[in-house]
């Protein structure tokens, strides 16, 4: 079998041609092919290489693309990477050329889409499934296999890009797991500004803190302890991003543990424009005072305050 016997015309939207020229933008040899399928390599990614702005790679499957069914065939791609690709709300339109050297000629197979096609964080990858038979690869008479090697190579022209959209993207968190921060408050009775801050904790990789109000605040002013769970810097987060998470509120009862004083456990979007929620009529002031009511949650005028939190989700704009 040689060039001439190949179909080299279009079909099914795709052109394939003979060309004298070497692919101009990355060229790769990959020898001995062979050891490929000995160590189970399914598939081949090249280094990264960049043409019109953007970086891009290489990927060749020497026995076919399994994850899409494909067999008796040889399957390259290419695939959109680099930190600098575009999200999921922007897009590249490339046309692009796959070339395989006969190395018999010194000429090469080149197979093109005959549209340009559109990169994007959802679809980074574009090719050919079936590039060409297994069979007409390994002929050695075809001269594209020699000596166990082959050489690949690519061509891509970056037509436009655009924003296509606006939107966000929310990651729930499998097994998420349950931070508990302590706050042991002392001299509570010397408590005299508007509110207390514990120290910054990290949950879900976001960083809290609980807020104390000691005379209480909104509904609960003069006559409730007040407390609310609050991200901790919440301007560095963008407008658009939330943190779902869940969260139990409690003071300890030094007396007896098994007693504590604790909220339900709530659930909250948590975002730069509702950084906090809580309870203002947490625990009236009367029933925490042991003076008053010996109900053991304000001990020699300390006070142990915790929260549990845990993160499972976090909504972020597509960019």
């Amino acid at each position: 079998m040689n060039m001439s016997s190949l179909n080299l015309d279009e079909q099914d939207g795709i052109l394939r041609t003979i060309s004298d020229a070497p692919p101009t933008h990355y060229t790769i040899k990959i020898q001995p092919l062979s050891l490929l399928s000995k160590y189970s390599l399914e598939k081949y990614e090249s280094g990264e290489f960049e043409a019109g702005g953007y970086k891009w790679k290489l990927v060749f499957y020497p026995n076919g693309n399994k994850s899409r069914n494909v067999k008796e065939h040889i399957s390259l791609y290419l695939v959109l990477a680099g930190a600098n690709g575009p999200q999921t709300c922007w897009e590249v339109h490339a046309a692009f050329k796959l070339f395989l050297l006969d190395q018999n000629t010194g000429k090469y197979l080149a197979l093109q889409e005959k549209n340009e096609r559109r990169f994007h964080g959802m679809k980074l990858d574009w090719g050919f499934d079936q590039f060409l038979s297994l069979k007409a690869f390994t002929d050695t008479s075809n001269g594209y296999v020699m000596e166990d090697a082959c050489v690949f190579g690519a061509e891509v022209f970056v037509r436009k890009e655009k924003s296509i959209c606006k939107g966000e993207c929310l990651s729930m968190i499998k097994d998420a797991v349950m931070y508990k921060h302590v706050w042991k408050i002392d001299k509570f009775s010397k408590l005299n500004a508007e509110s207390y801050d514990s120290q910054t904790f990290i949950a879900g990789d976001q960083k809290w803190k609980i807020q104390l109000y000691p005379k209480g605040r909104d509904g609960g002013t003069g006559s409730h302890l007040s407390l609310y769970l609050a991200l901790a810097n919440p301007t560095s987060l963008p407008p658009t991003s939330k943190i779902y998470a869940q969260y139990t509120l409690r003071i300890v009862n030094q007396l007896n543990s098994s007693y504590p004083y604790e909220s339900s456990k709530f659930t909250w979007w948590f975002s730069a424009s509702s950084p906090s929620r809580g309870w203002p009529r947490f625990i009236s002031i009367g029933y925490f005072d042991i003076a008053q009511s010996n109900q053991g949650y304000l001990v020699k005028d300390s006070c142990t305050v915790e929260a549990e939190v845990t993160v499972h989700g976090t909504a972020t704009a597509l960019d």
